[in-house]
């Protein structure tokens, strides 16, 4: 295969080091070696500010690469009226305000780490006639709500920014709110398993923030681990940005 020559720049335009990049059938294999050890590499504390930056835009990314797997978790959700439905990480509000337009007697509550997306967020859902909800600044690691209170979990391209390490610490909080039975929904990006997923892989070793800071995850094992009942789990690929859409019982 032929090989070309690929500069990664450190974050003063300096040359890092050289790779080489060799095409293969999904377009770009430099990375696939190593695909399924990429950890998290942009801090925790730098994600509000990362998608601050990145909320004017994100809709547009949103629609174009995830608007698949979010509507197939809107509909595994099947979220009736009167329900308590916890979004965590809302982002721009895209799930949000399908939540709440099907639950406008119930409980709808979205926390996000960004001001920026959560603005958006407010203002997308404020358009419903009837939007009984509540938007806050809030963290994964610790929910604000009180023990089996929820009746459905929605998590949307989280875990991805997670590192591996932190995964269980987040998966006991979410089973901590959630009712018996309560049922948690997942959408991340994943693995890559068909033509130019690995893409995404390139993008991210090059420059995590490019990303959003978000690498491939798969959380099946990881729920079933922790106790979880994973009824399903479908790879969903839009414009080859991999993602998967889980369905499970606490």
């Amino acid at each position: 295969m032929p090989t070309f020559p690929f500069y990664l720049l450190d974050d003063n335009n300096k040359q890092e080091k050289t790779i080489g990049i060799s095409l293969s059938c999904c377009g770009i294999a430099c990375c696939d070696s190593n695909k399924k050890n990429l950890d998290a590499r942009v801090k925790q504390e730098d994600i509000g500010s990362v998608y601050d930056r990145i909320a004017p835009i994100y809709d547009i990314w949103g629609k174009l690469t995830e608007s698949k797997a979010r509507d197939r978790a809107i509909e595994l959700a099947e979220i009736k009226d009167g329900q308590s439905v916890f979004e965590v990480a809302v982002g721009t509000g895209l799930a949000f305000y399908e939540i709440v337009k099907r639950n406008p007697n119930g409980e709808n509550t979205g926390i996000d780490l960004s001001k920026g997306m959560l603005k958006k967020a407010d203002r997308r859902v404020g358009r419903l006639s009837e939007a009984n909800y509540s938007l806050n600044i809030g963290s994964a690691f610790n929910l604000n709500i009180e023990d089996e209170s929820v009746d459905t979990l929605v998590n949307n391209y989280m875990f991805d920014l997670i590192p591996f390490e932190d995964m269980d610490k987040i998966l006991v909080e979410f089973k901590r709110v959630l009712k018996k039975d309560g049922k948690l929904i997942l959408v991340n990006m994943t693995e890559g398993e068909r033509f130019g997923s690995t893409l995404y892989d390139f993008v991210y070793n090059i420059s995590p923030k490019t990303m959003g800071g978000c690498r491939g995850v798969k959380l099946a094992d990881r729920l079933q681990q922790q106790g979880f009942n994973v009824e399903v789990r479908e790879y969903y690929q839009q414009m080859l940005f991999p993602s998967e859409v889980i369905l499970a019982y606490k």
